[in-house]
């Protein structure tokens, strides 16, 4: 239950530093001026696109949650191996923390109106996120190298399924990021771009966020962290 709350937790912090950026906070009713009555006449001003994507993410949280809950509760069992930690794991993490910083950068650009920046971003960020794809594909040739299958162990069996998992959330990000990077070169104008990027920017961020707290569970520091805040408690 701890492990899911912090999960929760953890998601929850990024929605809501998302939706701060999104004006949601904002009190119309406490502006003056033409801006504030044009804001009033449009309605809302949150596009269909966000929300949809917050809807998504929610229910692909839900569903890490519960991975990551069944992983909890399957690692007190006493047939449970834990599997070494590929070093490539950490090389992987770094280039997705570049992926996510990449786009961030792209979406602050697009703000700016720098197309070229955007452009730069987007390619970035989406080529560090390939180069992810295949680290993990290479960490999964070195532990089967090992002897660590998808059958040897249930801990072997939920490290496949975890990281397969993810991977195909980064896989499926990347056909939006790619339709958006080739956007990239045919509007005239950065603003054009600037809500496909802020949605493939926020995607990347959450991707991120879930693959700290899955490789802090898969290496075995997330327990650590839960006994000590047991201990806390208790």
């Amino acid at each position: 239950m701890i492990v899911i709350v912090l999960f929760m937790l953890a998601l929850a912090a990024v929605a809501g530093w998302w939706l701060s950026r999104q004006g949601l906070a904002a009190k119309p009713w406490l502006d003056t001026g033409v801006a504030a009555d044009a804001r009033v006449a449009g309605g809302p001003t949150l596009p269909i696109a966000k929300i949809g994507l917050g809807v998504f993410l929610a229910v692909v949280g839900s569903l890490f949650a519960l991975l990551v809950s069944a992983y909890s509760m399957r690692m007190q069992a006493a047939d449970w191996n834990p599997m070494p930690v590929p070093t490539l794991l950490w090389l992987n993490t770094g280039l997705l923390i570049l992926s996510s910083a990449a786009l961030e950068w792209a979406r602050s650009a697009a703000r700016r109106g720098a197309l070229d920046d955007v452009r730069a971003g987007l390619v970035a960020g989406g080529g560090l996120a390939l180069a992810f794809l295949v680290g993990q594909l290479l960490a999964w040739r070195q532990l089967g190298a090992a002897g660590y299958v998808l059958t040897e162990n249930p801990a072997n069996s939920f490290f496949y399924l975890i990281t397969a998992l993810h991977g195909l959330h980064v896989l499926g990000g990347l056909v939006a990021l790619g339709r958006t990077t080739a956007r990239a070169w045919l509007v005239p104008a950065a603003g054009r771009l600037r809500l496909s990027v802020d949605l493939c920017a926020f995607y990347w961020h959450f991707l991120l966020v879930v693959w700290l707290i899955l490789f802090a569970l898969v290496a075995g520091w997330a327990g650590d962290f839960i006994a000590i805040c047991r201990q806390l408690v208790s």
